[in-house]
């Protein structure tokens, strides 16, 4: 069975982006600097701190990422969209709210004419989030 998985990258500020998914997703999180590697040796003055590969573990979902290396260039995050979907209004609007915090919302949550809940929104890493509620909870 083949598996999708999103593989997002920051410009230095990968760590504090994957522990606050990993406070508000839950799941599982590992993190490997540069100076952990075994390449460590090679890293590029400046990148030793910054991420090499960051995993998280979560309830049917893997999101990876890293750090660009220092003096990389980084145009930020743009053209996409990693979407969750809930069960329930409720169980939505608290992960976008969760999300949305020093963020910017783009949609509000709010009902559609697809679905009970959704809302997008851009959050304080600048990563892009939808918000989908399938059904009205009880």
């Amino acid at each position: 069975m083949h598996q999708l998985n999103a593989y997002l990258f920051f410009d230095g500020n990968c760590a504090d982006a994957m522990r606050f998914y990993e406070r508000t997703l839950g799941g599982k999180l590992s993190l490997m600097t540069h100076a952990d590697s075994p390449m460590a040796g090679k890293t590029p003055p400046g990148s030793a701190d910054r991420i090499m590969h960051a995993r998280l573990d979560f309830d049917r979902g893997t999101l990876m990422a890293s750090d660009t290396m220092v003096g990389q260039p980084y145009a930020g995050m743009h053209g996409f969209s990693l979407s969750l979907v809930y069960p329930t209004v409720a169980e939505g609007h608290r992960m976008f709210d969760a999300l949305a915090e020093g963020g910017r919302v783009t949609m509000a949550f709010d009902k559609t004419f697809w679905a009970e809940g959704f809302g997008m929104l851009v959050d304080r890493f600048g990563t892009s989030w939808m918000v989908n509620c399938e059904k009205a909870s009880k």
